[in-house]
């Protein structure tokens, strides 16, 4: 049986917010902590985007439960050495219960600083290079790195935890999925599709972790709660590669006017039916996931956690 965390959403709450929610999450049986790392929410309805390592530095002293990125983007808006020097710190404030999840991005939080957006294949030579001086890096030793994006000359971390900082890949595609294998310390994924898992699994992925988790919106109200996910993230429903590509979140805006609440609700458990969100986890765990995140929409985070503490943990472990 997996392990069920959850997913903080740094696109909908502040700081003070999420610290709260983890405390929550740890005190209803939660196994483990995932956060979002974010410059923009997806829409402006959402709302928040706070600085995600100064987040975790405060969940390293409010709960004693392990924690994620999910993910962060090392590849254009700051630099892997930057990155590197964060995650280390973070898994040391953390005694070593951290693990770095990153991924190529996308032009809505990466685009920022008017850096050239590149496409899919690039990014994912970007990645696999940002993660060779991460690796150097988190050996404590004097590094330099002259590559084909980065240049690194004579740093050296000096904080750093006592065990190695797995890192993990996100990936939706084949490729993707391939190349995680091949660089990552496990897979982040956030549908359960069974072939991605396999492909990773063939690729060198056999002992590997794979994360991922569903979107739910627990109510005492259906009608609200689908309302509710129809407002905040219609975007999840759009197409291809549009979440990579769109730059705002005006953008997304615009996009999501076409997504209906139908088609949000189809994939999102919208109330309170125990089957509904026991049937979008088991989805995961059918599909071969070591652990199941699930994020709450909206703002009755306690109602969620004590709904889960009471009536969908205890299942799911029995």
């Amino acid at each position: 049986m997996p392990d069920f965390g959850y997913f903080l959403s740094s696109e909908e709450h502040g700081p003070a917010a999420l610290v709260e929610q983890a405390r929550m999450a740890e005190q209803a049986g939660f196994d483990s902590l995932w956060i979002s790392d974010h410059y923009h929410p997806w829409n402006d309805a959402q709302g928040q985007s706070p600085f995600v390592w100064t987040v975790i530095g405060a969940l390293s002293q409010a709960v004693s439960l392990p924690v994620e990125t999910a993910v962060t983007c090392p590849v254009l808006r700051t630099h892997p050495a930057v990155i590197a020097q964060a995650a280390a710190t973070s898994a040391a404030a953390l005694g070593g219960r951290f693990r770095l999840g990153v991924g190529t991005g996308e032009a809505l939080n990466e685009h920022i600083l008017g850096t050239h957006w590149p496409e899919a294949s690039v990014r994912l030579e970007m990645l696999e290079e940002a993660l060779q001086v991460i690796r150097k890096l988190f050996t404590g030793e004097r590094t330099s790195h002259y590559g084909k994006h980065y240049t690194v000359e004579n740093a050296r971390l000096y904080t750093l935890p006592d065990e190695p900082i797995p890192i993990d890949v996100s990936a939706f595609g084949p490729q993707a999925a391939e190349v995680a294998a091949r660089i990552g310390d496990g897979l982040i994924t956030t549908m359960p599709d069974t072939a991605l898992v396999e492909r990773f699994r063939r690729a060198g992925g056999t002992t590997k972790p794979v994360y991922g988790g569903p979107k739910v919106c627990w109510g005492t109200d259906q009608r609200e709660a689908r309302r509710t996910a129809h407002r905040l993230w219609a975007n999840e429903q759009l197409p291809g590669e549009l979440a990579q590509i769109l730059p705002t979140p005006s953008h997304f805006e615009q996009a999501s006017e076409l997504v209906t609440e139908d088609q949000v609700a189809s994939s999102v458990p919208c109330g309170d039916d125990p089957d509904a969100h026991l049937e979008a986890l088991t989805a995961f765990v059918d599909a071969g996931f070591d652990t199941v995140y699930v994020s709450q929409i909206g703002k009755d985070q306690q109602g969620f956690f004590d709904f889960y503490r009471t009536k969908i943990l205890p299942q799911l472990r029995a």
